[in-house]
């Protein structure tokens, strides 16, 4: 049977279907199907899997600590995840059978290019997109369906460009990823770069989803003696990207875009070392909030890695999410959960709340601060922090 098939057979299953009985015993909690769609294989199936931990560890907490609430009824979260393998077009496949199949009212998606993918059709079929990518464009269009997790990847831009300038020299050979959400840094960075004084001296960005080697591509950039080499995508092939840079001879800082983690960054280019003179945002285990503490010694209590930014939000976003339907009385309608999150922000317990958000603007923009870092002598510092508005 064709996936579209199997979609139009459940395109009469409204929202309703959203809450089903965990069992046919009485008093046993019904459930709320949440969907995700997002990369589960290929180059950026760690960077997935990673938003994906986030929601799972809180819908467990959540579904262990009673559920969520609404008129005296408790729902436990039911978290189904599909693989889009990065693909916009798969995204919006995934998406209409989570709404469809599944009756989800929420659906998570950790990149731009699912994000709008499902935005084309989610105020029409009524369901609530929780986009973690840092694109502004994503509520900037208006959609009022749509909250955005993490900070505007603007608000790196020049910093990120001031600071390695200074340090390296003005010279930046592009050699990031190919996918929407680097074309937009690239898009915006490459000004921000000129007008601080700098030049492009190679453009030469590479598909890091599937390409496993990336010599060609670095020997290209290095070609062209940058200062600087602006780089980022999925933490795994953006270390790959920096280890390969190093063993070319390349002795420059780094611009990594906020899509690859500092740490698992370092963890595939040989260590911090090899990082040196890279300028990133800010590793989760260097926040020192309630909620970041909190979250670091719980995720340390079932995983040998680091946690990184990408689960620590998406962990709190599912908080957040579980106390916006608890506020707006509802599981099952969108608009009014939507409604309920400015409300709900301050309903969420500080240590589920890693990033110390604060409150959202009305176009569904979480209002956090930002942390910069910068690798100096095998060492990551802070460099700076400014409020999102």
């Amino acid at each position: 049977m064709s996936c579209n098939t199997l979609i139009n057979r459940f395109a009469g299953i409204g929202l309703a279907a959203a809450v089903t009985l965990a069992g046919t015993g009485a008093g046993l909690a019904a459930e709320v199907n949440i969907g995700f769609t997002g990369p589960l294989s290929g180059g950026a199936a760690l960077y997935g899997q990673n938003t994906l931990e986030g929601l799972k560890m809180a819908s467990a907490e959540i579904n262990d600590s009673g559920g969520i609430t609404v008129d005296g009824k408790s729902y436990d979260i039911n978290l189904i995840s599909l693989d889009d393998m990065y693909a916009p077009s798969r995204s919006a496949v995934n998406g209409k059978r989570l709404v469809q199949q599944y009756g989800a009212p929420v659906v998570f998606t950790p990149h731009s290019g699912g994000t709008f993918a499902l935005q084309a059709f989610n105020e029409r079929d009524n369901f609530l997109v929780m986009s973690y990518t840092s694109i502004p464009e994503v509520t900037a269009k208006g959609n009022k369906l749509t909250v955005k997790i993490p900070p505007n990847f603007t608000d790196y831009v020049e910093p990120f460009a001031e600071t390695t300038m200074a340090r390296f020299g003005p010279k930046l050979a592009i050699a990031n990823a190919t996918h929407d959400y680097a074309k937009y840094w690239t898009k915006a960075f490459v000004p921000a770069w000129k007008k601080a004084g700098g030049t492009v001296v190679a453009d030469t960005p590479m598909d890091y989803n599937k390409s496993a080697d990336f010599y060609t591509g670095v020997s290209k950039a290095l070609a062209a003696d940058p200062d600087v080499l602006f780089i980022g995508g999925a933490s795994e092939p953006t270390g790959l990207v920096v280890r390969q840079a190093r063993e070319l001879g390349f002795e420059g800082g780094f611009v990594i875009m906020d899509q690859a983690k500092i740490s698992e960054v370092a963890r595939v280019a040989g260590g911090m070392d090899a990082l040196e003179g890279a300028v990133g945002v800010a590793p989760l285990t260097y926040m020192d909030t309630e909620g970041a503490k909190s979250f670091i010694k719980l995720y340390g209590k079932n995983h040998d890695n680091v946690p990184t930014a990408e689960t620590a939000y998406n962990y709190f976003a599912m908080y957040l999410l579980a106390r916006a339907m608890e506020t707006a009385g509802t599981v099952d309608d969108p608009k009014a959960i939507r409604a309920a999150f400015p409300k709900a922000l301050k309903q969420v317990d500080p240590k589920h709340n890693p990033f110390a958000v604060t409150h959202m603007t009305d176009d569904g923009n979480l209002a956090i601060d930002v942390r910069i870092a910068e690798v100096t002598d095998g060492k990551v510092v802070i460099t700076q922090g400014s409020d999102m508005e």
